[in-house]
């Protein structure tokens, strides 16, 4: 190709196929050479009108990508995607894939601005949630009363099994409706409750809609860090809730970073640190095989399922993890070598935060702050309980906290 930077059109398609494409998109699927897509994408193509030689996607899809453009560079490709590409779709893969392929998008109306004209949502008010390829469980986190969202659907079985886990959860009362075939002529709309939700399947092209309603008793999650203790499984190894906001408050969680959750214990602090964002990301490394895989339920059961767990003594099992953005140790800092490796693993700009309540592991603390500076504070919590007949003061073991930014000179 001389040098020349291929250029790969990629071509939103809807339900409602080859008649609902403006005309640009029609010119650029009529005058390419080779066309991918999905199998249902490409059979909405008249064979008349798109003469171009037709490949499915293989499967897995994403590491296949670079060699199947290769294979046809020099011929005019185009990509069939649904709806909007570049929404949850193959423009992002292509873009992180593709190398040196330069993107000519054609958007067609997502799925999701279908839904909201269709049930007279305000799109910018709506979250969208996607469970393809994630299981239910990732829409736990997003649930918060009279909140709507809609859920990208991973197929006919995604309905009952939002209901099940709905249900299970103690949001029964739930509205969903299912907007199936959207923008097509085999439009349909199914409407019910959690509680009592009838259709074990639905067309596998759909957008799931919830309303959602917390049952009467259930336990209340909050958007922000500090769940009530009562949320996790637990055998008393748990960072608990005023301790555990202040830590998240130290931790200073951003978009898209990743935290070492290390001596993860119950998992409080990692899954709370990805319930701040969607893309926060979190491994949790705990050396007992009982809590790890506990640490794996409360994942789950809290939204964020894609909380990675190790099974590791530290600090020999941080090895070989992605650099973190930050790290909370929050129990093994007597072990040797493990401050030091943690704080070895931080890039400049990369936050630690260490709680104790140990006068030993207190010490260790202290010598760092001399050494690197931040913050070294004590946060005691104290409960009203029953005395007698009246009420006084129970106060908790106190914690010692360090926390730290890590400076371009500091080692």
């Amino acid at each position: 190709m001389n040098g020349e930077i291929a250029v790969v059109s990629v071509v939103g398609i809807g339900a409602d196929g080859w008649d609902g494409l403006p005309e640009g998109s029609r010119r650029v699927l009529r005058e390419a050479e080779v066309l991918i897509g999905g199998p249902r994408q490409l059979a909405l193509l008249p064979a008349a009108d798109c003469p171009g030689e037709r490949i499915p996607w293989p499967s897995p899809l994403r590491p296949a990508v670079p060699g199947l453009l290769a294979a046809h560079a020099g011929r005019r490709t185009a990509v069939l995607a649904s709806g909007d590409p570049s929404f949850h779709g193959i423009a992002r893969t292509l873009a992180e894939t593709a190398g040196d392929v330069a993107l000519d998008v054609r958007p067609h109306p997502s799925s999701v601005s279908y839904a909201c004209a269709r049930l007279g949502w305000p799109l910018e008010a709506v979250e969208t949630v996607s469970l393809v390829a994630r299981p239910p469980a990732a829409l736990s986190a997003a649930l918060h009363d009279g909140r709507r969202l809609l859920v990208l659907s991973e197929g006919a079985g995604t309905a009952a099994g939002v209901a099940e886990l709905l249900r299970r959860t103690g949001w029964g009362g739930t509205r969903i409706r299912v907007l199936e075939q959207l923008g097509g002529p085999a439009e349909r709309l199914l409407d019910g409750t959690a509680a009592d939700w009838p259709h074990e399947r639905t067309d596998p092209l759909n957008v799931l809609a919830l309303d959602c309603v917390r049952d009467p008793g259930a336990l209340r999650l909050g958007a922000g860090p500090g769940l009530p203790d009562e949320a996790y499984e637990h055998d008393g190894q748990l960072t608990k809730r005023y301790v555990r906001a202040a830590t998240l408050a130290a931790l200073a969680p951003a978009p898209g970073e990743l935290l070492w959750d290390v001596g993860g214990g119950s998992g409080s602090i990692g899954i709370e640190w990805m319930r701040t964002h969607r893309s926060c990301r979190a491994v949790a490394v705990e050396k007992s095989p009982e809590r790890a895989a506990r640490i794996t339920r409360n994942a789950e059961a809290l939204g964020v399922p894609g909380l990675r767990v190790v099974r590791a003594a530290a600090p020999a099992g941080l090895a070989g993890l992605e650099t973190p953005d930050a790290v909370f140790i929050g129990g093994g800092l007597t072990a040797p070598g493990l401050l030091d490796a943690c704080w070895d693993a931080l890039p400049p700009g990369g936050r630690l935060v260490a709680n104790t309540v140990t006068l030993e592991s207190e010490a260790l603390l202290a010598d760092r702050y001399r050494r690197h500076g931040g913050e070294l504070v004590r946060l005691a919590v104290s409960a009203a309980v029953p005395v007698g007949g009246f009420t006084g003061w129970r106060t908790a073991m106190p914690v010692t906290q360090w926390s730290a930014t890590k400076g371009s000179s500091d080692s």
